[in-house]
Parts: C-alpha cells; sequence; structure tokens
C-alpha cells in the first residue's frame, strides 16, 4: 500500500480541487480509502465515490476510483495515474503460455488500447474507454462478454457479423476453460506511458517486451498537452528546415540543431545532430534533446546504410576494468544478454546507446531498479505487496550487477543485432582480439517482421505505383 503522508498528501490536493461547501469527504483510517461527494450522471442525484492510492510493485502509484449511487443504484470503477504523463510512450507485449501468465496483473489507463491474438492467429483490439486494474483472464473474460453478448441480435441483424466472430469467440471460451488455448499473446499500447502488464524476474527471450517511443505531435494533441495548436510535428520541421538533401553536405564532428517539441513539457526545444565516424565500422548520428524550459535532456544514436543481408552477432569476454571501458555500440534494434549476469534486454528497451561497457551496466541497473523499486524507498523495499522470495531474487541480481560493474567479476554479455548496427571496440586491431567473437547469422522470421522487412518493396514499386494510378483513371471514366 502508500504511507500516511501519501494519502494525506491525496487528501488535499482532492480536497484543493474538488471540495464544495456541503461535500462530504471522509477517509477510513484503516485502508486510507476517501470518499467524496458527487453527481450522478444517471439519475443527476447525489452519489458517492471512493478513492484509494495503491502502489503497485514494479509500477507507480495509482488511483482506484469507485462510485455508487443509492437513489438508481449506478456502479461503476476505474484507475487513474497518480503520476504526470510520461516522456515517452510505452507499449507492453506478454506471450501467454501458461496459468501463472494467465493471473499477471494488467493496468490500462484510459487512453491505452488492448490487442489479444489468439493462438490460432485471431486478432482482437479493445479500443481506448474506461481505465482497469485486472489481470490477463480478466481481459479474456471482459472481451469475451462484450462479444458474446450481443450474439443473439447480430445472429437476426447482421448473420455475417455473427458467423465471422462464432471462431473468436470460441477461441476465447478455449482460454478461459484452459482447453488448448496456449499459447496466445497479449499486448496495452498507452500514448502516456502509464499502463502496464507485469513482468516476471523469469522471463526470457521474446516471452515479455516493454518498448517505448516518443510521442508525435499529434498524439500530443490528442492527450491535450501540445504546447502550440499551430505547431508542427519534429518529422516535418525537419523536413521544412533541412532544405534539398542535394545541396546539404554534413561534415564530420559538426553539429546541427533543428527545433522540436520537448517530449517533457511540450515546449520548444532543440535537437542536437552529429555525425561521427567509428574507426573500422561505420558512420553513425548522434542525437542529443536539451530543453530550456524544463531541464528535459535524452540522447539517441541511429546508424546508416542499407539493410543488410544478414544480423550480426557480437560476445565479449569482460575480465577487467579495462574491458569495462571499452566503447560500444548499441543500436535500437539490438539485444544483450548476459547469463553469468542472468541479464536479457531486448531490443527496443533502452534505445540506441553509444557509451562503455560500464556505462551501459549502470544505465541498465538504474533504470531497472526505477521500475521495480520505489524510486523514494532508500531501503529498495519495494512496497509490502511485493512478495519477499521476489525481493530476494531482485536483490541478488542487482548485487551480481553492482560487481560486475566494480569489475569484481567476470562475465560474457552479447548483442545481438538483426540490424548488424551494433560495434564492440576492438582494442588489439589490426591483431586479434580473441576476448571478441563476431559471426552472422540468418534473421528469423519474427526478427523481418518485427523489423518490417516482410512487407517492404525495394523492386518494382515504381511500376506498381503506375499501374496504380492508371486503374484510378479508369475508374473514373
Amino acid at each position: 500500500m502508500v504511507s500516511k503522508a501519501d494519502n494525506d498528501a491525496l487528501e488535499a490536493q482532492f480536497e484543493s480541487q474538488f471540495q464544495k461547501p456541503g461535500d462530504l469527504v471522509e477517509r477510513d483510517e484503516d485502508t486510507g480509502a476517501m470518499a467524496i461527494e458527487s453527481l450522478c450522471m444517471n439519475c443527476h442525484e447525489q452519489g458517492m465515490t471512493r478513492l484509494l492510492l495503491l502502489r503497485v510493485p514494479y509500477f507507480r502509484d495509482v488511483i482506484l476510483e469507485s462510485f455508487e449511487c443509492e437513489h438508481c443504484n449506478l456502479k461503476n470503477n476505474s484507475i487513474k495515474s497518480a503520476g504526470q504523463i510520461q516522456e515517452r510512450g510505452t507499449v507492453y507485449t506478454l506471450r501467454v503460455e501458461n496459468e501463472q501468465d494467465l493471473q499477471r496483473q494488467v493496468i490500462r489507463s484510459d487512453v491505452s488500447s488492448f490487442k489479444l491474438t489468439t493462438k490460432l492467429g485471431n486478432e482482437i483490439e479493445v479500443p481506448k474507454g474506461t481505465g482497469q486494474l485486472t489481470n490477463v483472464e480478466g481481459m479474456v473474460q471482459l472481451i469475451h462478454e462484450n462479444l458474446a453478448g450481443e450474439q443473439d441480435l447480430r445472429k437476426e441483424q447482421a448473420p455475417e457479423l455473427y458467423n465471422a466472430l462464432m471462431p473468436i469467440i470460441a477461441s476465447l471460451e478455449k482460454i478461459m476453460t484452459r482447453e488448448d488455448a496456449f499459447p496466445f499473446t497479449v499486448s496495452v499500447d498507452d500514448l502516456t506511458g502509464n499502463s502496464w502488464i507485469a513482468p516476471n524476474s523469469a522471463d526470457r527471450g521474446n516471452k515479455y517486451k516493454r518498448h517505448e517511443y516518443p510521442r508525435t505531435h499529434e498524439q500530443n494533441e490528442e492527450l491535450g498537452i501540445s504546447a502550440d495548436a499551430n505547431a508542427v510535428s519534429q518529422e516535418d520541421t525537419a523536413q521544412l528546415d533541412a532544405g534539398d538533401p542535394e545541396d546539404l553536405d554534413i561534415v564530420d564532428g559538426q553539429v546541427y540543431s533543428i527545433p522540436a517539441e520537448c517530449p517533457g513539457c511540450n515546449k520548444e526545444a532543440e535537437v542536437n545532430i552529429k555525425k561521427v565516424n567509428i574507426p573500422y565500422f561505420k558512420e553513425v548520428l548522434l542525437f542529443g534533446t536539451n530543453c530550456g524550459h524544463c531541464g528535459y535532456k535524452s540522447s539517441a544514436i541511429k546508424t546508416g546504410g542499407e539493410v543488410p543481408e544478414k544480423g550480426k552477432r557480437i560476445t565479449l569476454q569482460v575480465n577487467n576494468q579495462v574491458d569495462l571501458s571499452r566503447d560500444i555500440l548499441k543500436s535500437d534494434t539490438a539485444g544483450l544478454y548476459s547469463p553469468e549476469l542472468d541479464l536479457d534486454v531486448q531490443p527496443g528497451t533502452l534505445g540506441g546507446r553509444f557509451t562503455t561497457v560500464e556505462g551501459l551496466l549502470v544505465e541498465i541497473r538504474d533504470q531497472l531498479k526505477g521500475a521495480i523499486f520505489d524510486v523514494d524507498d532508500s531501503a529498495h523495499s519495494g512496497g509490502d505487496s511485493m512478495i519477499s522470495s521476489d525481493k530476494d531474487k531482485w536483490q541478488r541480481f542487482f548485487s551480481r550487477l553492482d560487481q560486475a560493474i566494480k569489475g569484481e567479476l567476470k562475465f560474457v554479455i552479447t548483442l545481438q543485432d538483426p540490424m548488424a548496427s551494433s560495434y564492440v571496440q576492438d582494442l588489439c586491431s589490426p591483431a586479434i582480439d580473441h576476448q571478441i567473437t563476431t559471426e552472422e547469422y540468418t534473421r528469423s522470421a519474427e526478427e523481418e517482421d518485427d523489423l518490417g522487412l516482410t512487407d517492404m518493396k525495394t523492386e518494382g514499386y515504381e511500376q506498381d505505383e503506375a499501374d496504380a494510378a492508371e486503374t484510378e483513371a479508369t475508374q473514373k471514366e
């Protein structure tokens, strides 16, 4: 749960924002729940809204809301984030393989979308709506109720839709009865970054993914946080100011600046771009955002060039402090894993990074601690509701990670990049560095699909465009 001080602060916030003369505001000292009179939108009498501030392990604080009207018996409940809109949107994806995965907690904000892909490949998307605190099984039941509830009406009025939904409803029923339902996939996409699917310390490979993405100007406008309604998106700004590509001559080492919109405060900011030539590798572009209004700073790295035929896997044996100081470029398409550290970082989790081995490990440690433990809790207890066995697992994990960062533990790290855009510094060049192993590998069908290469067409598209234009002209005639 949360401390009394947190509840006192929340109560003061609601009193200052919502309380009017005659309103009744109460708090249960045992549970910390607060109650406030509010208007029932069904019968327009006074009902009661109850609020509870809850701290979710691995996530953040949320507010549970429950409304009940004694006059018309209307009841509803929802969940709200107790914090601010995050700097980036997030997508969580989970491959559900067993009963334990069905019980994983799911938090949906009112601006998030939820998608379920059945074992047979049927996709079901729940649009934006009321926020919810439930689990994976609860979301399956909710989707089933919404689809099956009006099937009798569809059978009479829309037979084709009725027949199309039957196999989907049957797949959902198999999940609910545990009848040959696994595996299936669920995901939640939230522009505010305030939705979540619970992780597990045993997750490996592509079972659980968390991906962050920058919001566009249009998405900020949708959330009502755009600073200037007449502004253009960051991509449009770059296109307007860049000029004719034939006239550009980007000089290595020179910094170029373009205007942008700060993802922190949505005011004007600058994105600095610098081209760097990495020896024995390729040219890369470094991006750095700096906002003079709120102090927000971020950095990213992008590699150029054509799509390679194969991916690249780089393995480094880290033995001492010298190895920790090696330069490392992890592209945003690369995953990183280390069996000795029990570490598995999925592609897209950290974005592109150009740092040292030590710097990368420090960033992984700090980001994980911020997500798993309460950032305001110096003891890193993870809250009262975190299971003690989970606390022990995470504490052992961070202890080994700290040893590795200090150079007290030998370990192996592997970068697997399907775009072959990652790099680890070779300290023995031109001689052979026996601590580094580099190999090419054939990308899997899943990697090709994730990168958008499956549907990419690089030859003959001009003729397709001409055929489409000719067809359109014929139809008009």
